[in-house]
């Protein structure tokens, strides 16, 4: 007979959506976020640690490729303005859904991927680079850059996917490119949840491009509790939200200033 306590593990423990592993079900957003700041510590760690904000290029390998992703620290100046640079949550989603596919948890190979808030591009790029056909989409006045990304680091060449670029704006009604002939399989995120206005507009093209089939990855640096818990507060609303434990990531890439969710619309 089991014990309490692995009753009590089992019923918090689940498989979500096309992940497969089981993860931490995230049943209240204030003890959520008092489990991480309690547990991680992410004040007392180290920012930035596989990032360097003063580079024009971060160099990372991945999926037997050399990649070269470029930034613009100068744009850095402009308040609001955070996706010209990468963040060490963009690295450790990249490197998690490297680990995953090697590690026969996840599939990418022929899915539909949208990438939101995609910045310098390193996520879709690795994406498209594990065989998915991966949009990548920003504001107008990023897509530059992230053009150039793509272009540099995914080719017929040396990717097994593809990857293109095309303008998004959280909040907006979606062009129907994105959901037809049906929703995309899979949806990202990396330092997507950084003010609780935008955290409206993020959810509410959540809501928009996720399918009964759609499996969510966020990965957000642990800045603010207050607009991390704002998030969970209204994405459980209508999500199941799972938290992925480092044991799950990348065993090079993993920081304590930073999160990683899976969620799944509620049937």
């Amino acid at each position: 007979m089991e014990s309490w306590d692995e009753e009590e593990e089992e019923a918090v423990m689940r498989t979500m959506g096309s992940y497969g592993a089981a993860v931490r079900v995230v049943e209240e957003a204030a003890e959520e976020i008092l489990l991480l700041w309690a547990i991680q510590q992410p004040a007392s760690r180290r920012q930035n640690e596989f990032v360097h904000h003063s580079s024009l290029s971060l160099r990372l390998d991945a999926c037997g490729h050399h990649l070269s992703i470029l930034q613009s620290p100068s744009s850095m100046s402009t308040p609001g303005v955070t996706g010209a640079v990468m963040w060490d949550s963009g690295v450790v989603l990249g490197k998690f859904l490297e680990h995953a596919v090697d590690s026969g948890r996840l599939v990418l190979q022929g899915k539909r991927v949208v990438e939101l808030g995609s910045g310098c591009g390193l996520v879709g790029c690795i994406a498209a680079l594990l065989g998915a056909d991966v949009m990548l989409t920003d504001l107008p006045d990023r897509l530059r850059l992230l053009k150039k990304n793509v272009g540099d680091n995914v080719d017929e060449g040396n990717a097994r996917g593809s990857a293109r670029v095309s303008e998004l704006t959280w909040g907006d009604e979606l062009d129907p490119e994105f959901i037809e002939p049906s929703p995309p399989e899979f949806v990202l995120g990396s330092d997507v949840i950084y003010s609780e206005g935008a955290v409206k507009d993020l959810l509410f093209t959540l809501r928009q491009l996720s399918g009964r089939h759609t499996t969510i990855f966020l990965a957000g640096e642990l800045r603010n509790d207050a607009v991390l818990e704002f998030f969970l507060e209204i994405a459980m609303e209508e999500f199941l939200v799972g938290h992925v434990d480092q044991t799950q990531w990348h065993p090079d890439y993993c920081s304590n200033r930073v999160a990683l969710f899976v969620l799944v619309k509620k049937s």
